[in-house]
């Protein structure tokens, strides 16, 4: 159940096979008989988890985990299965962030060659796997970051260049920066571009570009321990390692490259949408560490003549986490389910995943920092769990991809979530005078009056109406079931081209809300999500706010928070969680949603209409001072729960 957080000594990981559970159990028994001091010890002396690595091949668990069906030779066990794989992530996030570090990268740099028709590198990639080797991902550099299109690493066509005296191939120099596990990857996923061919101008990446202006780009597969690959430093003051490397007329040969032209990006574009998805499921992990450690200690310190955890500010804060973390698992347990169910006709995953990473990251960022204000000094001592993994918890935001660009992507799909065909009367919000200024108590009737005429209107005329039917019919799907089955999620690597996302549909977000709206604050949220429509109907974003990153993030905050919401209920419908535990997380989302629509009041683009619709968000939670002190009793019952071995 999600309600519990997971407890690595008494989890008997029952969802998954025989197999799974052996492997996620080793793992945990590894680090428990390691215990806590010499992981601390390890981390703050920032030695390289080679014995970990011993143990990952010894278990073969990397091989075990992260090989395709299409790739194990026949091995059952092998496969690609999201569920498994986000709770080891979970597990190795719980033990220590640098652990679930040379994990991510290698899932990253696996991305481009599972995905790769080169079934010679593919076969290589399988067999480095089974040896126990790890990969990593070169797509970063420090000059350009996220910008892709200018990259520096430059294959120079070599006409004489051989694997064993074969012609063809290339010559490949340039550096590439934050590239973890880049010190030891037996393969480095490495993305480039060729000199005889046009660069694509970057500053103008927005306008569609013909297929033959990616012809130039390729990924290629390169070994961090060949002599021409040189490794300059580990860019960060850790145990984990994040390489600088250059290549220095590194000979690629035709068997090494994986992708070129358009697919070259296609594959960066959708590596990231598979490997960002376990930045969320390392943030849990951390903060059900953190949570135990910081209520532990604060239960059983006394100031003042009282326990730390009955001060009222901190029992404030403690719920607050509680409930954040409780969201934060129950949207990405159903999270998993759109991942594992997609298909060509199903990419709705592309924007829960976008929130899994931005949304519950941020939400383990903002834990972190409110543990901090209950533990305080503590929280700095160097025995601690949560002074290890405080640092990383601010950087899981903001990697595979920052906030911003998260947050951009989000954005693409508001219009098609927030506007299912059966709200199309909305739309007649904006044709009538003065809707955008008018009191909101007005505003709110006619909203709420056209909402309910074409929900109900829509259905009959999308019969008579072809195109109308057309547009019901793409938003349809078939329900998305609980997917915990040892099945290969195959699709995650042929999810094809990465545009399009205009085009993705999505079902009427309303109805689990409705389902929900006995809870008190589910209904008040309900309402905030309303006034948002509302005001996208009312005052939708001209052409220039569409340039206006910083206004546009204003709406986004607003917007990312109902599809947290949908997949968060969904999943508290499926496994029965209590209604005030409910109610205490919407509690919070009424909150922070109102804070959302102060800010968006004040963005200096912000047209009239915009800001008075604006306020039509700000809600008051509805409080019960019996459902608080329930959950507050649920939060101290975490005292002792837990601790790590010594």
């Amino acid at each position: 159940m999600t309600e519990t957080l997971f407890n690595p000594k008494t989890c008997e990981f029952a969802e998954f096979d025989a197999e799974t559970r052996r492997l996620l159990r080793a793992t945990v028994n590894w680090f428990e008989s390691r215990g806590k001091q010499r992981l601390l010890a390890d981390a703050r002396d920032r030695i390289w988890y080679s014995e970990f690595l011993d143990f990952v091949k010894s278990e073969r668990v990397f091989a075990t985990f992260l090989t395709p069906a299409a790739e194990a030779n026949g091995d059952p066990n092998k496969r690609w299965d999201t569920a498994r794989i986000a709770m080891m992530s979970k597990i190795l996030g719980f033990y220590g962030m640098q652990y679930w570090y040379v994990w991510q990268v290698t899932i990253l740099g696996l991305g481009p060659i599972w995905q790769s028709p080169n079934a010679e590198a593919k076969a290589r990639a399988a067999a480095l796997l089974d040896s126990g080797e790890i990969f990593a991902f070169g797509l970063s550099e420090q000059a350009h970051g996220a910008d892709v299109y200018s990259t520096d690493m430059v294959l120079e066509p070599n006409s004489s260049q051989a694997r064993g005296g074969a012609r063809g191939g290339f010559i490949a120099t340039g550096g590439k920066y934050y590239i973890g596990n880049g010190n030891a990857a037996a393969m480095v996923s490495v993305f480039g571009r060729r000199a005889d061919k046009p660069i694509i101008d970057s500053s103008d990446f927005l306008r569609k570009m013909a297929e033959e202006e990616y012809s130039g780009y390729l990924f290629f597969a390169a070994d961090s321990r060949h002599k021409n690959y040189k490794l300059r430093k580990n860019v960060i003051d850790s145990q984990m390692y994040v390489a600088a490397f250059d290549l220095d007329n590194y000979p690629v040969a035709a068997a090494d490259i994986l992708h070129t032209g358009r697919a070259a990006f296609d594959a960066a574009m959708n590596t990231v949408n598979v490997g960002k998805f376990n930045l969320g499921f390392g943030a849990i992990g951390a903060c059900e560490h953190a949570m135990y450690e910081s209520v532990t200690h604060a239960e059983n310190r006394k100031l003042f003549g009282h326990r730390v955890t009955e001060f009222p500010q901190v029992k404030s804060l403690l719920v607050d986490c509680y409930a954040r973390l409780l969201a934060m698992k129950l949207y990405s347990e159903r999270a998993i389910d759109y991942m594992r169910s997609a298909d060509e006709n199903d990419r709705r995953y592309l924007l829960f995943n976008a929130i899994e990473k931005m949304s519950v990251t941020r939400n383990g960022q903002q834990l972190f920092e409110d543990l901090a204000d209950v533990i305080a000094a503590r929280g700095f001592e160097n025995d601690t769990y949560f002074a290890m993994a405080l640092p990383p918890m601010f950087g899981l935001p903001r990697l595979e991809g920052t906030v911003h660009v998260n947050m951009a992507l989000s954005l693409k799909f508001m219009p098609n979530y927030m506007f299912h065909p059966s709200y199309a009367g909305l739309a007649a919000l904006r044709y009538l005078p003065g809707a955008g200024v008018a009191p909101k108590p007005a505003v709110r009737a006619v909203s709420d009056a056209l909402s309910w005429t074409s929900r109900r209107a829509a259905k009959p005329a999308s019969r008579a109406v072809p195109k109308l039917k057309s547009e019901f019919a793409s938003a349809a799907y078939a329900p998305v079931p609980v997917r915990r089955d040892s099945a290969d999620d195959e699709f995650l690597f042929r999810q094809g081209p990465s545009s399009g996302l205009g085009r993705i549909r999505f079902e009427d977000w309303r109805p689990v809300f409705e389902r929900f709206a006995h809870i008190p604050n589910v209904a008040v949220f309900l309402e905030q999500a309303q006034a948002l429509q509302t005001l996208l109907a009312v005052a939708t974003p001209t052409a220039e706010q569409q340039r206006d990153v910083d206004f546009l993030f204003g709406i986004g905050e607003l917007f990312t928070v109902i599809p947290f919401a949908q997949l968060i209920l969904e999943q508290a419908e499926i496994e029965g969680v209590d209604a005030p535990v409910l109610d205490q997380i919407f509690d919070l989302f009424v909150r922070e949603v109102s804070s959302h629509a102060v800010t968006l009041h004040g963005k200096p683009s912000a047209s009239k209409a915009q800001q008075t619709r604006a306020l039509d968000l700000i809600r008051r939670p509805v409080a019960d001072a019996a459902r608080f002190e329930r959950v507050l009793t649920q939060v101290r019952g975490l005292a002792g729960a837990y601790a790590m071995n010594d």
